[in-house]
């Protein structure tokens, strides 16, 4: 007879052989939840390709500053030779990390009256007017957020350029990779960057579509950063030929409506902004410099998330109509759908961020960017892919891969998906596939997934 350690393996060696080949060789993928039928059962959806590979993959690289960017930068922070820079970097990138967006008059007058009426109800209280109001203000400042605008002089703009040039520049190429993936075929000729800073979108926009682009228009209220941005193209020097050609420099928006670009970038300076009537008018005057693509990017937390979720309403919703390019928006990326963020009506909110690890410059920290994105994109949202969005990091355990999915049906879904259930291909592309990667599955609309439970972790 055979002994219960021979029952054990021969049990296992079984289910191994299952995994293996029993299961049906065709390409389909099954569904993610009970009840929900099969789609893309009769399309051939990896091809010829490996799983590791299949055409969800988003995931980049390593991501390195172009060697030329990376010497002028060097020779920048050399020739300047400040004290104690390394402690400047970390200051400014813990500041900027933390930074939280500035309070609305609206917010600030509810919270006087609100500290007004708590003064009053105390019986102990017999205040003059005068008090009254000098408490109020006290209090207010010790609770509010103090939000200031930066000014960014020649030696702030350099520590900003050792805190945040390859992690800025890894974030951008991260977006502009996930256009150039899913559309091989789009060649943009003309660039704008609102809030240019140190010219990283620049130079991250010819890292991709290397001659495509003929024209990058740089904006940014600050002349230092255009001095410093144009010296970066240019080796460090103010007489050197640039690198990247073509690039303009500007402290304001064009003016003129007709002007449009095939991408428009706002990376980390909607934050910059003093007022949500400030950011509405920035936003909506990107968008109709758009003709193809507006990216927005900002810090990976709570206040970076809202805010880009903010303008993609803003845009989504927008009732203004430009006579000039009457096309609707809608989301290319990240979210599979054009509903209410998930992440922000669940009952414990969460920022939807992504991850870009890259190579440091020195003085630069962390390794890993944290950042959030939105792609808007002229057109239908038919054109758009629309395979649900794995929002964090893929836990792989013996024989079962755990995935955090925003849907196309605007719920978030926490899918354990296994070989058995789902078959061999849906489940070694799950277990390729990393946070910020499109799981190739797709659920119907008419059937919203019951909440999910977290099972325990074997």
């Amino acid at each position: 007879m055979a002994t219960a350690l021979e029952l054990k393996y021969l049990q296992t060696l079984g289910r191994w052989r299952r995994g293996l080949g029993v299961l049906p060789q065709s390409r389909a993928l099954a569904a993610l939840v009970p009840g929900v039928s099969q789609v893309d059962n009769k399309s051939d959806f990896l091809g010829k390709r490996p799983h590791r590979r299949h055409p969800g993959i988003l995931q980049l690289p390593r991501v390195r500053l172009p060697q030329a960017l990376a010497d002028a930068a060097q020779l920048l922070l050399l020739e300047r030779s400040m004290p104690n820079v390394e402690k400047q970097v970390q200051a400014l990138t813990n500041y900027l990390w933390s930074r939280h967006l500035p309070i609305e008059p609206e917010e600030l007058q509810r919270r006087a009256v609100h500290l007004e009426k708590k003064f009053l109800e105390n019986p102990d209280s017999s205040q003059t007017e005068e008090k009254l109001c000098g408490a109020v203000l006290h209090a207010l400042r010790r609770t509010t957020y103090h939000w200031r605008e930066l000014s960014y002089n020649e030696g702030l703009s350099l520590v900003y350029m050792a805190a945040r040039l390859d992690g800025g520049f890894a974030a951008v190429s991260r977006a502009f990779h996930e256009i150039r993936a899913r559309i091989p075929e789009f060649q943009p000729q003309t660039l704008m960057d609102f809030g240019s800073g140190t010219g990283s979108v620049t130079w991250a926009a010819h890292s991709t579509w290397g001659q495509s682009l003929r024209e990058y228009m740089c904006v940014d209220s600050s002349a230092a950063m255009l001095d410093l941005a144009e010296k970066l193209l240019k080796g460090g020097s103010e007489s050197g030929k640039p690198y990247v050609p073509g690039v303009f420099f500007r402290q304001f928006l064009p003016v003129s409506p007709k002007v449009q670009f095939d991408v428009v970038v706002s990376a980390f300076s909607l934050s910059e902004l003093p007022s949500k009537a400030d950011r509405t008018e920035v936003v909506q005057t990107l968008w109709r410099k758009t003709s193809h693509f507006l990216i927005l990017v900002e810090n990976g937390t709570k206040a970076g998330h809202c805010l880009l979720m903010d303008a993609r309403d803003l845009v989504l919703k927008g009732k203004e109509k430009s006579p000039l390019d009457p096309r609707p928006g809608f989301v290319f990326a990240p979210c599979p759908h054009e509903l209410p963020c998930p992440q922000l009506t669940a009952s414990t909110p969460l920022a939807c961020s992504f991850s870009q690890a890259y190579h440091p410059i020195p003085f630069s920290w962390p390794k890993e960017e944290k950042f959030s994105m939105v792609i808007l994109a002229r057109g239908s949202p038919e054109e758009a892919n629309r395979w649900p969005r794995i929002t964090q990091p893929v836990l792989k355990r013996p024989r079962h891969v755990h995935c955090h999915l925003c849907c196309p049906d605007g719920h978030m879904q926490h899918a354990v998906i296994t070989a058995r259930r789902h078959g061999r291909d849906l489940y070694r592309c799950a277990r390729v596939s990393s946070w910020g990667d499109l799981l190739p599955v797709t659920t119907p609309p008419e059937l919203p997934p019951s909440p999910a439970k977290d099972p325990p972790e074997s």
